[in-house]
């Protein structure tokens, strides 16, 4: 250890946390074992299991439970705070009413769109039957390919759409909140929040990026002893400590600034980029004059970070070194000890007019050769550890560094639901949808992703709840240490639809099962499931026993596992703030996890590089529920790479991420049978799993049109009036699912239109070198690297870097397959106007198919002629040239015919 020590606590302690000029005080680690004087971790593990004990005898019958209409069964008055049936008389006070309501779809909405669902079943069954019974005798090979890829397009259209069968909406009443958690003249009642923030590599994930979600949270309209901010840093950067050094010298003044007037958004750099009236609702005459002076503030200080940014371009050969001369231990990056920084605590963090602020936390967790470090889902683990032993709020909020707060309510938002005794206690997180700042306004390339995150995600809300994806939610801690939920019995008999769609089981007759329904008979007794303690503990071997046990599951700390028992958060009211951080340094030692649960069964699950999908699976196989919270104003923004080739690695870590847990044991056919979760979800899942699987047959469809006019054949055979109808049938109820989809979820038909057009060009690459890249690593065991997408604000102009060309392999097939269309409709043209009239007939279908996959590739083809791209335009006007001399001379030379109209001449046995 060295350095000076300041420490944060939820209430029940407080230390200073360090004065200006003294930044580089730090605390170290190297993950050994250290425990407090007078064995702190052993007193405070006895005294929660005393108290565990003494906890009186639940009744052998239960109360009758009933669901809140929140969950969709309304028709039953009830007590939100005790969860059993109650008076009308007593539902009239605002604070037993619930927080939240489910509010479905009109049925004039959703209806239709079901029985086109339907209708669109029944016509591709007729279609297949045609395709089928119907080959092409002369072009069996290109037929055979177009219906095995047209069945895998029909397969995942099903994955995809069946999801979306029940959407939903939900409101929140914030002011029902208030009024049960916060009452006039008392303590806020509201529950502890730990907010997580990670970054790796300062130069990719700019600092003043960081700071600025940094400061969106410290300023959240949230109580401040209940808020507690860690920041990961793993790439282990003084740049990223010394930024954050300076975060928080600025947020005394911001954090009062922002409360005072109430502003939106409280991160300064989109505060005041904004392009609106900010005199409106302002009644302070104070305002503007406080206004323009924290405009400078926040000038001032970005040019400080940015001294610190141009400082660390240049790294000295002996390394970096702290104030006080010693050198800065992250100097290795792959080898380094734990660290902790405590910047504001608890009584100690005040802001210009004195009043408390919430914690900062600095945190980069010990690395050494030779461990595993999992990446980013290694570094929230030890968040979570952390977190647990400093201030073990009950509940966690993760956000990537550029994701910062843009509804200073979103806390609120999510405690509604949370916090909901009816609805809480089976909820294990809360998903908010990704909103992004600094895209062009036509979308190119489908970054808003809006049709994931305003129609699957709410078509998942009305089943078992939305996908964890990554960024903007809010968890249940006891969710992430692997407990099951509360067994809450059902007193109504499952319909038709029930059964089906992922209704609940009667068989419960496992002894782990039954074991819970015997201990959650009462839902006002704590949520956790610990099958790993034995009811009825009454000796100190037993006793020693059980907490060897979890020891064995969450650790060595006693302090941590102690933490986990904690059915509301908290830390005990014995503890000391040096034995604290001392635990929490022992917690994010590289070996803490090593013959432990964590990353299998707790806390972020490791073997893929999307851990989040991953980890909410887990979840939900276990029976837990998630929620998707879309307040009107959007809760959570942050940026995206609006440049093809960046956009085109992210998808590829996506892709690359799914196909890992496709052929891993939790790949989603075959894991979690026999558990709660529904059937409907596992379709959303194993969708989430192969839909990069569909790049290949994709591929081949795209190439199929090019072959075909190339060749002369055709895929389908020339067809009759009836058939033709079922072909004009299908593709009418395409576009009406489309359309109908549109109008229940209020999406925009550009946004789905470039939906659909993204999911080709990034079906034909990014996906397509995933799963080549996730075979070498299944079978070769030969693993990628994981690239960080730059976060770089655009300073170079309006979406300057939406032109910018940066040449990849990823662009390679799509690239190939315009280039051969192109060639194919000249060939296909050139062809029908040396051959005569009759020859146009067959070739308006071949077009039409060509066509289609040019369209498709046109935003793709869009950016590679941008207008600062002058290299790849002339390599695309050249390409087209050459395509057309290629035709010419191939329509001249003719493979298809035997006899000829031209010049009488025979070459080499071709008719000239």
């Amino acid at each position: 250890m060295s350095g000076e020590l300041s420490a944060a606590s939820p209430g029940r302690y407080s230390m200073a946390s360090p004065e200006s000029g003294s930044r580089a005080t730090i605390r170290l680690g190297d993950g050994q074992r250290e425990y407090a004087a007078g064995g702190f971790g052993n007193v405070a593990w006895k005294e929660r299991i005393d108290g565990w004990k003494m906890k009186p005898e639940k009744s052998a019958a239960p109360p009758s439970v009933s669901n809140a209409p929140s969950e969709g069964r309304g028709g039953v008055d009830f007590d939100a705070s005790t969860d059993v049936l109650m008076d009308d008389s007593l539902l009239n006070d605002e604070t037993r009413q619930p927080l939240s309501r489910k509010v479905p779809i009109p049925s004039s909405k959703v209806n239709p769109y079901r029985m086109v669902i339907v209708l669109r079943l029944v016509i591709l069954c007729i279609f297949f039957h045609y395709r089928i019974t119907n080959p092409v005798w002369d072009a069996i090979p290109l037929w055979l390919i177009s219906v095995i890829c047209e069945i895998w397009f029909a397969v995942s259209w099903i994955l995809d759409q069946f999801p979306k069968w029940f959407p939903v909406n939900r409101e929140t009443y914030l002011d029902r909140l208030s009024l049960r958690y916060e009452k006039e003249g008392e303590p806020s009642q509201l529950a502890c929040v730990d907010i997580f923030v990670s970054t790796v590599d300062p130069l990719k994930e700019p600092p003043l990026v960081t700071a600025n979600t940094v400061l969106s949270i410290l300023a959240v309209d949230y109580p401040v002893d209940k808020v507690s901010c860690y920041v990961s840093d793993d790439g282990a950067s003084m740049l990223t400590f010394e930024a954050l050094a300076e975060t928080a010298e600025f947020a005394r003044k911001w954090v009062p600034f922002s409360k005072k007037y109430s502003i939106e958004p409280r991160a300064p750099e989109w505060y005041f980029a904004q392009k609106i009236d900010y005199l409106k609702d302002k009644v302070q005459p104070s305002f503007v004059k406080d206004r323009r002076s924290m405009k400078r503030e926040y000038e001032e200080f970005k040019i400080r970070v940015n001294g610190l940014v141009a400082k660390a371009q240049k790294v000295p050969e002996e390394g970096w070194f702290m104030q006080d001369g010693t050198p800065w231990p992250g100097n290795n990056t792959r080898d380094h000890p734990g660290m902790i920084q405590v910047f504001l605590g608890h009584s100690g963090g005040l802001d210009s007019d004195g009043n408390e602020l919430p914690r900062l936390v600095y945190v980069s967790r010990e690395k050494r050769p030779g461990f595993m470090h999992h990446k980013k889902a290694g570094a929230m683990n030890a968040l979570v550890r952390v977190s647990a032993v400093l201030t073990n709020g009950p509940f966690l909020l993760n956000l990537d560094c550029d994701h910062y707060i843009n509804n200073s309510k979103a806390l609120r938002e999510a405690m509604c639901f949370l916090m909901d005794p009816n609805l809480g206690k089976s909820v294990c997180y809360v998903q908010f949808p990704q909103r992004f700042d600094g895209i062009d306004k036509n979308d190119r390339y489908a970054n808003r992703n809006t049709v994931f995150f305003d129609m699957n995600l709410r078509g998942l809300d009305g089943i078992q709840g939305p996908v964890y994806v990554g960024t903007g939610c809010v968890f249940n801690r006891t969710a992430l240490y692997g407990y099951e939920p509360p067994f809450k019995p059902k007193h109504s008999k499952p319909g038709f639809l029930s059964s089906c769609f992922g209704g609940s089981r009667k068989k419960k007759s496992s002894r782990k099962e039954k074991k819970n329904s015997s201990k959650h008979v009462d839902p006002t007794v704590p949520v956790f499931n610990l099958e790993d303690i034995e009811e009825g503990v009454e000796d100190e071997k037993s006793l020693l026993m059980s907490q060897m046990t979890l020891e064995k599951r969450f650790g060595q700390s006693a302090v941590f596992v102690a933490s986990t028992l904690m059915e509301n958060g908290g830390v005990p009211e014995s503890a000391e703030p040096e034995a604290l951080l001392k635990e929490a340094i022992h917690v994010i030692s590289c070996g803490y996890e090593d013959k432990t649960d964590w990353g299998q069964e707790i806390g972020w699950i490791y073997g893929s590089v999307t851990e989040d999908i991953l980890t909410g699976f887990k979840m939900h196989a276990r029976g837990w529920k998630s929620i998707y919270c879309m307040p009107e104003r959007p809760a959570f923004k942050g940026s995206a790479p609006i440049n093809l080739s960046d956009r085109l690695n992210q998808v590829l870590r996506w892709a690359l991420g799914s196909v890992e847990i496709l052929f891993s044991r939790h790949c989603p056919m075959w894991y979690g049978y026999g558990g709660r979760l529904k059937f409907l979800e596992r379709f959303a899942y194993v969708n989430t799993t192969i839909y990069p699987i569909t790049s290949i047959p994709l591929l081949a469809y795209c190439t199929l049109p090019a072959v075909c006019l190339l060749t002369g054949k055709f895929i389908i055979p020339q067809i009759s009036n009836i058939a033709s109808i079922w072909f004009i049938s299908l593709f009418l109820s395409i576009f009406a699912t489309g359309i109908l989809e549109m109008r229940w979820s209020g999406v925009g038909i550009d946004e789905w239109w470039r939906n659909e057009q993204f999911w080709v060009i990034g079906g034909v690459s990014a996906h397509l070198f995933a799963v080549f890249q996730g075979l070498l690593k299944v079978l070769a065991g030969i693993d990628t690297n994981f690239t960080v997408t730059s976060k770089a604000s655009d300073e170079d102009g309006d979406f300057a870097e939406l032109y910018l060309f940066k040449w990849t392999t990823l662009l390679i097939p799509p690239t190939t397959l315009l280039v051969i269309n192109l060639v194919g409709v000249v060939a296909g043209v050139s062809y029908a106007i040396n051959s005569g009239y009759q020859s146009w007939g067959p070739l308006f279908g071949k077009l039409f198919f060509a066509f289609w996959v040019i369209i498709h590739l046109y935003p793709f083809l869009k950016g590679l002629m941008g207008r600062q791209n002058r290299t790849p335009t002339i390599v695309i006007v050249w390409s087209i040239l050459l395509a057309s001399i290629f035709s010419l001379l191939w329509v001249r030379i003719d493979p298809f015919t035997t006899k000829v109209t031209g010049p009488d001449v025979e070459m080499c046995g071709i008719n000239c």
